[in-house]
C-alpha cells in the first residue's frame, strides 16, 4: 500500500529527547517500510527515516523556539492535499486540524488520537465531524468521546531490537518521564521511602513545570537521601537505566491514554508498579508483567513481591503485545478496511 504518515512538527521524527507521539510515528513508519509498504513521512526536515521524507520545515519547531505550530500545520496540510491522490491512506497524528480540509474524503483518512480526551472543548469537534475514521490507543481513552467512527484500538509498539532484557542488578526503583504532578513524582519518592529502596529519577523538567519542581520536588529531594535525581536522558541511556532497575514506578494520577514508559520497561524485562488509572489496567497484566495498585501502601507492598515475577516472561509479553511489528499489523488491517470502503463508495457512484 501507499501510505502517508502525517506527523507533528514541534519535534523531529524520532525526537531527540522527549516526544511520545513523534517516537510512535517513527516506529510505525519504519516498521511499515520493513513490511514492504511505500511510505511517505510528512515531518520536519531533521527527521530520520527509511521512508520518503517530505520536509515541511527545516528542523523541529521547538529547536527554533516556536511553540505555535498551527501556521506550519496549515502549510503541511496544503502539501498533503496536493498529493493526496498518490496515497491509499492518509494517516494523521496531529489531532483534528485536518478535519475541514479532508472531510469530503474521510474514508481515505485515519486519525490516531494520541492525547487525553477529557478536555471540555473536544466533544464539540467530534460531534461536528462524527464520520472521520478514528483510532484510539486504549479503550479507556474513548470514555469521554461522544459517538464517532471508531475503526479500532491499536496499542503502541516499539521495535523489538531497541531494548534487550536486563537483569535488574542495580537494585533500585526507577522513575522515568516528565516532572509534573500528573506523573506522580511525589508518590514515587514516598513509595521508595516506604519500601526502603533507592529511587533513581530520570526526568525532564519543562519550563511550564519548573515552578512545581522548584517549590515541591526540589525541597523533597533535599530531604530524601534515598533518591538520586538524574535529569532527562535520551533513548540510548534508557537500556541501562531501565534494564538495571528492579522495577519502574508509574504512580500516575491522570487519565493516561497509554503510557509508553510502561512498555519500554517491559521490553527490558523490568516489571512495572503502576497506579490503577487511565490505560494502566489494559497495558499491565497484574501479577505477570508487574503490579497494578491503588495507593502508596499497595505500591510499597508490591516492591516486596517483585521476586515473584519472571523477567523473561515480561519480555515475551512485550513482544507479543507491544512490538512495532504487532502495532503495524493492526494498523494495516485498518488500512485495508479503509481501502475496501473506498472501493465500495467508488462502485456505488458508478452504479448511480
Amino acid at each position: 500500500m501507499k501510505i502517508a504518515q502525517i506527523a507533528p512538527l514541534v519535534e523531529s521524527v524520532p525526537p531527540r529527547l522527549y516526544g511520545g507521539t513523534e517516537r510512535v510515528v517513527s516506529w510505525l513508519t519504519e516498521e511499515l517500510v520493513t513490511q514492504g509498504h511505500d511510505v511517505t513521512l510528512f515531518a520536519s526536515g531533521d527527521s530520520r527515516t527509511d521512508a520518503k521524507l517530505c520536509p515541511i520545515v527545516s528542523r523541529a519547531l521547538r529547536l527554533d523556539g516556536i511553540h505555535n505550530s498551527l501556521p506550519y500545520n496549515i502549510i503541511m496540510l496544503d502539501k498533503v492535499a496536493e498529493r493526496m491522490t498518490e496515497f491509499d491512506v492518509l494517516h494523521f497524528h496531529i489531532d483534528f486540524f485536518h478535519y475541514p480540509i479532508f472531510r469530503n474524503m474521510a474514508h481515505k483518512t485515519l486519525t490516531t488520537l494520541h492525547g487525553r480526551q477529557d478536555l471540555p472543548e473536544l466533544p464539540d469537534i467530534y460531534r461536528a465531524f462524527p464520520h472521520m475514521p478514528l483510532v484510539s490507543i486504549s479503550q479507556h481513552q474513548r470514555k469521554p468521546v461522544p459517538p464517532v467512527n471508531w475503526m479500532g484500538t491499536v496499542y503502541h509498539g516499539l521495535p523489538e531490537r531497541k531494548f534487550r532484557e536486563g537483569e535488574g542488578k542495580g537494585g533500585y526503583l526507577a522513575f522515568l518521564g516528565r516532572i509534573c504532578a500528573d506523573k506522580g513524582p511525589e508518590e514515587a519518592i514516598a513509595i521508595a521511602g516506604m519500601a526502603g529502596v533507592k529511587l533513581k529519577m530520570a526526568a525532564k523538567v519543562d519550563p511550564v513545570d519548573k515552578p512545581y519542581f522548584d517549590e515541591v520536588i526540589r525541597p523533597l529531594l533535599a530531604r530524601s537521601p534515598h533518591v538520586e535525581f538524574i535529569g532527562e536522558i535520551n533513548d540510548s541511556q534508557k537500556q541501562a537505566f531501565l534494564g538495571n532497575a528492579r522495577a519502574l514506578l508509574f504512580p500516575i494520577n491522570w487519565p493516561e491514554p497509554f503510557g509508553l514508559v510502561m512498555i519500554e520497561a517491559m521490553a527490558c524485562g523490568t516489571p512495572v508498579i503502576a497506579y490503577r488509572c487511565g490505560s494502566v489496567p489494559e497495558v499491565m497484566e497484574d501479577g505477570l508483567t508487574g503490579f497494578v495498585v491503588d495507593d502508596r501502601e499497595g505500591a510499597a507492598n508490591a516492591v516486596q513481591r517483585l521476586d515473584r515475577l519472571f523477567r523473561p516472561t515480561i519480555r515475551s509479553r512485550f513482544e507479543e503485545r507491544f512490538s512495532a511489528r504487532a502495532m503495524a499489523q493492526e494498523y494495516c488491517k485498518i488500512y485495508q478496511r479503509l481501502v475496501r470502503l473506498q472501493g465500495a463508495e467508488h462502485h456505488a457512484v458508478e452504479a448511480a
